[in-house]
């Protein structure tokens, strides 16, 4: 009797309400006021759910859909997915509950008591993983790697002493990596939702990591500049973006957030592409042609270096070769349907550990990077280009041949007594005075040293080849002055050093 009572008066405080403002809202039914009848309208549905007499409340809600009021329609939204939760229908709850979030994204709205009901439901369970901020372990990792990344990448950047082209090429390569497992990080806690600008933010540069990397190793390993032919490794990219910006980037963030809750709708995974398996079949076919470019360039081109650069290379080459072998075995498990578990993260782990490893060697022995183009002295900063003491000149002498035994730089036609100064970071006194007083010898009786004791070598091991070919290998620009400093050495011209050998 007592509730019966209740009941009357909540009606009569909604029926005067209605008259005081001018009438109850939307259409239909007993009472009406201002044309509009009170059996159909929110307040009543609203007076049903508040009674918990969901089966009443949800047709009347239902009838209130089409409304044009936001507010309103978000209200009738959120109260229909709760009225069904409470008797138990988790996948009609789930479908306003999707179509509210197209109007205001709150994912904390699943967090309400009212879902207590179906909250370990399968569709619920998944809604909620998907919507729901989720920290793990690896997202934390990923995030810290990611930044590292990008200040790894400022670093080479606006370090003078690498090569400009070659420091410019291997930070987009850290670069593209950073972004990448940025994205991931981003995705798997849940913020593409809170942040919808970052869907597929790093999928335009799926085809740059090995053009890049080929470049980068070209460029220090066969001294060859960038050209305008070289902007073909580029192609895919554009093209790439050419489909990208009108599907996806020229999206404003509602359009986004939308896509990815009609994807996960269906199913789908809402942080991949509509085109995942042709982009990953493609990614795939991009990064094992050009992992085979990237070995014939180092195979062939890498001899000159230092073995402290030709390890780092070596390294960086075999992370990357198991980037791409991991990545296809991912690429054949997306196919199959499978995107998570151990070959998910695999592919990111490699990653992270390309990127910390170039980080490291940004911090301790950023000399590796430029190849055949610097040789810096870090181990005495303190003398650059100052007098020699008996200590600096030791060690200029280390690096002094260094440059000349393991980097081969005599073979360079161009090779002045500047040139090695400046690779050894001191003065062009302080190298002429190093290889007089450690070698007895000028400069050119230096350089001339090494280029015959090569020369003799060659002809020794290959009797047959031409002279003037082995002149030019060694450093000399012309058959006279090889012939002149050889015979000055031997005694003897290179053709009667080759009969001599022939002889024996």
């Amino acid at each position: 009797m007592r509730q019966f009572i209740q009941n009357i008066v909540l009606l009569f405080l909604l029926v005067y309400a209605a008259s005081v403002y001018g009438g109850i809202r939307n259409t239909g039914g007993v009472i009406g006021v201002n044309g509009v009848t009170f059996k159909d309208s929110i307040d009543w549905a609203d007076y049903y759910f508040n009674i918990h007499h969901f089966e009443k409340a949800i047709p009347i809600y239902t009838k209130n859909l089409e409304v044009e009021d936001v507010e309103e329609k978000i209200h009738v939204l959120k109260k229909l997915a709760l009225s069904e939760a409470a008797i138990d229908h988790p996948q009609e709850s789930i479908s306003h509950i999707y179509d509210y979030f197209k109007m205001e994204f709150q994912p904390t709205f699943l967090l309400h008591e009212g879902f207590d009901n179906i909250r370990h439901s399968n569709e619920f369970e998944r809604l909620s993983g998907k919507l729901l901020p989720n920290i793990t372990i690896w997202s934390v990792f990923y995030f810290f790697v990611a930044i590292i990344g990008f200040y790894v990448m400022f670093l080479l950047l606006l370090n003078k002493k690498i090569d400009r082209e070659a420091r410019i090429l291997i930070a987009l390569f850290v670069f593209i990596h950073s972004l990448f497992i940025l994205n991931i990080c981003v995705n798997n806690t849940n913020y593409v939702f809170e942040f919808p600008h970052t869907y597929l933010m790093s999928t335009w540069s799926s085809f740059l990591y090995g053009p890049l990397l080929y470049l980068y190793f070209r460029r220090v390993s066969r001294s060859k500049n960038l050209k305008i032919r070289d902007l073909w490794h580029f192609i895919p990219t554009v093209i790439l973006l050419f489909y990208l910006i009108p599907e996806v980037y020229a999206f404003s963030g509602s359009e986004k957030l939308n896509a990815m809750l009609d994807r996960l709708k269906d199913g789908i995974n809402p942080g991949d592409s509509t085109k995942l398996i042709l982009l990953v079949i493609l990614k795939a076919i991009s990064l094992a042609v050009y992992a085979y470019f990237v070995h014939r360039t180092i195979r062939k081109g890498n001899e000159e270096l230092s073995p402290k650069t030709r390890l780092w290379q070596k390294n960086i080459y075999g992370i990357h070769v198991s980037y791409v072998f991991v990545y296809i075995m991912y690429g054949c498990f997306i196919i199959v349907g499978k995107n998570s578990g151990i070959l998910f993260h695999a592919p990111i782990v490699l990653m992270s550990a390309m990127v910390l490893y170039i980080g490291y060697a940004a911090n301790v022995q950023p000399d590796v990077f430029s190849g055949l183009y610097a040789y810096t002295n870090r181990l005495f900063p303190k003398y650059v280009k100052s007098g020699l003491t008996e200590s600096l000149s030791q060690d200029l002498k280390k690096c002094l041949q260094d440059l000349f035994d393991d980097q081969k730089l005599y073979r360079r036609n161009d090779l002045n007594l500047d040139m090695v100064a400046e690779k050894l970071d001191t003065t062009r006194h302080n190298a002429s005075q190093l290889i007089n007083e450690h070698f007895e010898m000028s400069f050119h009786e230096f350089v001339n040293s090494y280029r015959i004791k090569e020369a003799k070598e060659l002809l020794e091991k290959e009797s047959k080849s031409n002279i003037i070919d082995i002149a030019y290998e060694v450093g000399y620009n012309n058959k006279v002055s090889f012939n002149k400093a050889f015979k000055k050495d031997t005694n003897l011209t290179p053709s009667q050093y080759l009969v001599s050998v022939k002889n024996k």
